[in-house]
């Protein structure tokens, strides 16, 4: 049998619980499926499975990118009036 090794490795709380959980059900211990998922990341010789962002995830991503760095804003009004005025075309006099 090959020489053992302890890895120790901090994980959420409720992701570990979940994951215990599954594997339970599924009759095998946490730690053989992580040297599980070890062998296949060997085998696989990577992460085996997808890393991309979805075109969803990465609009949403960028868009926290602009409100945090004060970007593409909507306009802003002082008054309801105001609002109004712009949404009918009448008056162009936005706050920001």
């Amino acid at each position: 049998m090959a020489e053992t090794k302890t890895l120790n490795l901090r994980v959420d709380a409720d992701l570990k619980h979940q994951a215990e959980r599954i594997f339970a059900e599924l009759g095998i211990p946490t730690s053989t499926a992580i040297n599980m998922f070890l062998r296949t990341v060997v085998r696989y010789g990577g992460i085996p499975f997808d890393l991309r962002i979805s075109p969803n995830e990465l609009e949403t991503l960028r868009a926290v990118d602009d409100v945090n760095h004060h970007r593409n804003l909507s306009k802003t009004y002082d008054s309801v009036k105001d609002t109004m005025d712009a949404l009918s075309g009448s008056s162009t006099t936005p706050r920001k």
